[in-house]
């Protein structure tokens, strides 16, 4: 006798999320994946009806998902150190070499700010937006964007110095 998928979700689900959450130690992957073993039993039923023990079955669905999860973002891991690991262009290439090397220098500045400064001091410089645009773009208060930008633009000051000195 088949039970319906609110029976199996009633009699299992709590014992698959202990488990999901275990191995993804992740709230929202482990709701995730919960609902992705009951979507699969959803679409086919008749893959629980040679299963000797439904509760084992399901976990070893559960566990098979929660690999997959785990060795897609493990393959997207390293294909973003690699990416990181490369020197990233972030300006063109000039024809003066001379404003190629200021390029350089403030793209290597610019490497040295911590992430949330850099991704302020972008989208205010570059990208043109306001703090009140930023602080919705990054999900934080503007005022917290506002000091992003002011300690990010002193610590290019700073780094940019002896360039600035050159140039002069």
């Amino acid at each position: 006798m088949r039970e319906s998928l609110e029976q199996l979700y009633d009699g299992h689900a709590q014992a698959l999320f202990a488990f999901l959450l275990n191995l993804t130690r992740n709230e929202a992957d482990t709701r995730d994946l919960l609902q992705e073993v009951f979507c699969k039993i959803a679409r086919r039923p008749d893959l629980l009806d040679g299963a000797r023990d439904r509760r084992a079955f399901l976990l070893a669905i559960a566990h098979n998902l929660a690999l997959d999860l785990i060795r897609r973002r493990a393959a997207r891991e390293r294909k973003h150190d690699a990416l990181a690991s490369e020197s990233p262009v972030v300006f063109e290439q000039a024809s003066d070499l001379d404003e190629q090397c200021c390029r350089e220098a403030l793209s290597a500045a610019l490497a040295e700010l911590p992430e949330e400064q850099r991704a302020v001091i972008h989208l205010k410089l570059w990208e043109g937006l306001t703090f009140e645009a930023i602080a919705e773009t990054l999900g934080i208060p503007a005022n917290t964007a506002a000091s992003r930008y002011r300690y990010g633009i002193d610590k290019l000051r700073a780094l940019l110095r002896p360039i600035y000195g050159e140039l002069r």
